[in-house]
């Protein structure tokens, strides 16, 4: 079934195509086919259904490139935190223990949806609280269920008890990644579950590659010890699965030296994306350059916690010739949206201009690291992150003439300084609507709320005693 999306202005974020001030993209299926100024004589259009989007962008869906999912129930419950070692404490120490298997499933739900409706349609959720095969395949529904495009990047907990799986599960985590996709319960608990959960069984055409598998891992020792930091050994599981590795806490000189170790140890390179990336060396930077490393930057995490400088390495990674990705990383302390990181990004990088007399990044840089930079970071940029015929339909259509967007006079402009989520009103993740007229499609927030309240309360129950 095809779809033709006509008459707004279309920012494609693909080099080759550049921007339509007044254009039309066409959709087959889960794939962009065409996209042009005029394609109504187009063969793939005959039959198709029209979406008039005048007074709309269209545009690629953001990518998340980091965001800890499972915590989502626990939103804002430490808005003013001060420093790493508060969050550690508070959250990774106080309150990961205590969660269940479902209790991974609502928050990785609630994150996922979330994200949908604030227009992003890729998501890597860094699933640090693997205390079980059963934590990390409730994630994985969690992702699966809501239609979006999902990384499932699984890591050990940093403290408590756990079962000692990983990363030993993820093996047998990859070969039944699209069971778990498809949301066939295994395990007792979430066939309960699915039972009370109706929306869920409105996704079993979910197709099994929009969640894909990723190792996750630390930097280095000093917060959770050895067997969580990345080198030879998780570097070897990952390349005996054929999947690529997110470092988080990724900061400072020990950061720096580790960085260093894996060049030598020929542990560097795309498949590997190093999250934050502060206060590093410049030997550090030159090693990332040099070998392609990805990174994913964390506005707003950097400047409100104060992470090592608590200035995002945007300028750095340029400077060693680094796109980089941008990600929400915790919503226990910070904003869920793309929009918010960019903004954030743009203003701090141009007030440290303004007093290097260097280069300016642009809105289009911005956007470039919430689309396709971030899809490259994470391996998916020949999927997903531009309006690229072959590539599939993860899109946006943005109200232009709303009060807080009119009159449009620059559409990337208005996408990253003027639109937020209540101008997103329609968003696709492979040709599938799941945002349409401002909503997201078939969730019951009404049911959502009583589960997201239910699970908060039985975590902080539990943490209490």
């Amino acid at each position: 079934m095809s779809t033709l999306f006509t008459g707004g202005a279309v920012v494609t974020m693909d080099p080759h195509l550049g921007d339509l001030p007044r254009g039309d993209v066409l959709v087959d299926g889960a794939t962009i086919t065409a996209v042009g100024a005029d394609l109504s004589g187009h063969p793939g259009a005959a039959g198709a259904t029209i979406v008039d989007t005048t007074g709309h962008i269209v545009a690629p869906g953001f990518v998340d490139t980091h965001r800890h999912a499972w915590q989502a129930q626990m939103r804002r419950t430490i808005p003013d935190v001060g420093d790493l070692g508060a969050y550690v404490s508070s959250t990774l120490a106080g309150v990961a223990p205590a969660y269940t298997p479902h209790d991974m499933y609502v928050g990785t739900r609630l994150a996922a949806l979330t994200a949908l409706d604030a227009g992003i349609t890729t998501m890597l959720d860094f699933s640090h609280n693997s205390r079980s095969a059963a934590h990390s395949e409730a994630a994985v529904r969690g992702l699966a269920g809501t239609g979006i495009r999902g990384v499932h990047a699984s890591m050990a907990p940093h403290f408590g008890s756990w079962d000692r799986q990983w990363p030993a599960d993820l093996a047998r985590l990859r070969s039944t990644l699209p069971d778990l996709a498809r949301l066939r319960s295994t395990l007792p608990d979430l066939a309960r579950l699915r039972s009370t959960l109706p929306d869920l069984a409105r996704f079993p055409s979910t197709p099994p590659d929009l969640v894909t598998l990723r190792l996750a891992a630390l930097a280095t020792a000093e917060v959770a010890g050895p067997a969580l930091a990345y080198g030879p050994e998780l570097a070897a599981v990952a390349r005996d699965l054929d999947i690529e590795v997110s470092v988080d806490a990724v900061f400072g000189e020990p950061s720096s030296q580790a960085i260093l170790g894996w060049e030598k140890e020929g542990l560097l390179g795309p498949g590997l994306c190093l999250i934050h990336a502060t206060g590093l060396s410049r030997d550090a930077w030159r090693a990332i350059g040099d070998t392609g490393t990805a990174i994913s930057l964390a506005p707003t995490s950097d400047t409100q916690i104060g992470l090592e400088t608590g200035i995002p390495a945007v300028d750095e990674a340029l400077a060693a010739g680094v796109r980089p990705g941008l990600s929400i990383d915790v919503e226990v302390a910070l904003a869920s949206d793309m929009v918010t990181q960019m903004r954030v990004l743009l203003a701090v990088q141009r007030m440290r201009a303004v007093t290097s007399a260097g280069p300016r990044i642009t809105t289009r840089d911005v956007l470039g690291f919430a689309t396709i930079d971030g899809a490259r970071a994470i391996g998916l940029d020949a999927v997903t992150g531009s309006l690229t015929p072959g590539k599939q339909a993860d899109l946006l259509v943005v109200e232009a003439e709303a009060v807080n967007t009119m009159p449009l006079n620059d559409a990337v402009g208005t996408l990253v300084l003027g639109a937020d989520a209540r101008n997103i009103v329609t968003v696709l993740v492979a040709g599938r609507t799941l945002k349409a007229y401002g909503r997201l499609i078939d969730v019951d927030l009404d049911e959502l709320r009583r589960e997201v309240t239910a699970s908060r309360d039985a975590v902080l129950a539990r943490v209490r005693g």
